[in-house]
């Protein structure tokens, strides 16, 4: 048996009908940018977040840089974030000139929030919330830091469409949530795909601008913009695959709570969940000190996986002016050398899981 780490196809074909049905339609309508998908798309997005205002854009990675852009965040700025974070998240930050501040993450891979504080300057502008593999940060406590101190609230929102703290969903806490819908994720499209939420009207108007070459009137540009528009097709599609979120999570939440009550190995330490949140399980991520011969174990069984993420991103060569080092943030790489996520994808079957299982338990 061969069972891949991720599997996209077996979701499609379970809603083929109504992919292929909305693709026809988008094509036949003959408006193919900024038209009624992408409308009925944000409308029903924020709705199902919890916020006011969503704007469809072209990939999460831009989601993030006109985030920033729409705040004023410039050279010279701080953005404090979590140093476990995928690169992607510290570009959105470095695109527009700021420098990124890195905080250790807590045992959930979350930020952790008493390591806040501490690194707050008169430079500090904003800090960025990156909700990894799933699960929701501690945002109540991260709220209050930004309040107590006029900061902004960014939330990169790229793995957890959908999930919760107290009962909110993430991307309705801060000033702005930053969704990417790469094809991958939960909610995701069938190419790039991004969007922000957001409930100030003012910064969901000037998005909108910003994604379209700078203009809310056509050739006239109030500030130097970007292309960055969602597409009809992928917003219709998107609209098809809103509709069947939740059943396709419930899915999700199923195979990982049998792998949380059935491994049971001491070489691999499972994920946590923390008090007050839920999570969507865009990943699945054990650790282990052993990793590199659990890789082997499993692809010696026919059993993918990925490790998330091997390198972080202030040791990047990309990064190397910033004049980071190696041994800067221990925690963030002890998980880098231990994380590994191992296989959950929608249509999984269960003797797909049981396999995994097994395989994990004989690991030693």
């Amino acid at each position: 048996m061969n069972i891949p780490c991720n599997k996209l196809s077996s979701q499609f074909f379970k809603y083929q009908e109504e992919y292929e049905n909305k693709v026809i339609e988008v094509l036949r309508s003959g408006w193919y940018i900024l038209g009624n998908e992408v409308k009925s798309f944000e409308e029903e997005f924020a709705s199902f977040n919890g916020n006011k205002y969503c704007v469809g854009l072209a990939s999460g990675l831009d989601s993030l840089v006109l985030a920033f852009d729409s705040l004023g965040i410039k050279e010279g700025d701080e953005v404090i974030c979590q140093a476990n974070a995928y690169i992607a998240s510290v570009m959105g930050i470095t695109r527009n000139g700021a420098t990124p501040i890195f905080v250790e993450p807590d045992e959930y891979y979350n930020i952790d929030i008493s390591k806040i504080e501490e690194k707050i300057t008169i430079k500090t502008k904003a800090i960025l919330v990156v909700h990894l593999y799933g699960q929701s940060a501690n945002m109540e406590k991260i709220c209050d830091i930004a309040k107590k101190y006029n900061l902004y609230v960014v939330e990169d929102c790229a793995q957890s469409h959908g999930a919760m703290y107290n009962g909110k969903r993430v991307g309705s806490f801060g000033t702005i949530g930053c969704f990417s819908f790469y094809p991958s994720k939960n909610l995701g499209a069938f190419g790039d795909a991004g969007a922000i939420t957001t409930d100030n009207e003012e910064l969901s108007i000037k998005i909108k601008k910003l994604r379209n070459y700078g203009s809310g009137k056509r050739y006239y540009n109030e500030y130097i913009g970007y292309n960055s528009r969602l597409d009809e097709i992928q917003a219709g599609l998107l609209r098809v695959k809103l509709k069947h979120l939740e059943e396709l999570t419930k899915e999700r939440e199923k195979i990982c709570n049998r792998y949380l009550k059935e491994i049971k190995n001491s070489n691999i330490v499972l994920p946590k969940i923390l008090d007050n949140s839920n999570t969507v399980w865009h990943q699945f991520v054990v650790r282990s000190d052993k990793r590199s011969e659990l890789i082997d174990f499993l692809s010696n069984k026919g059993i993918g996986s990925i490790i998330h993420y091997p390198i972080p991103p202030y040791l990047q060569e990309a990064y190397r002016y910033l004049g980071y080092k190696k041994g800067d943030f221990s925690i963030t790489e002890k998980y880098s050398d231990t994380v590994l996520s191992i296989p959950l994808y929608n249509g999984m079957t269960e003797e797909e899981q049981d396999t995994v299982i097994n395989a994990l338990n004989e690991f030693n």
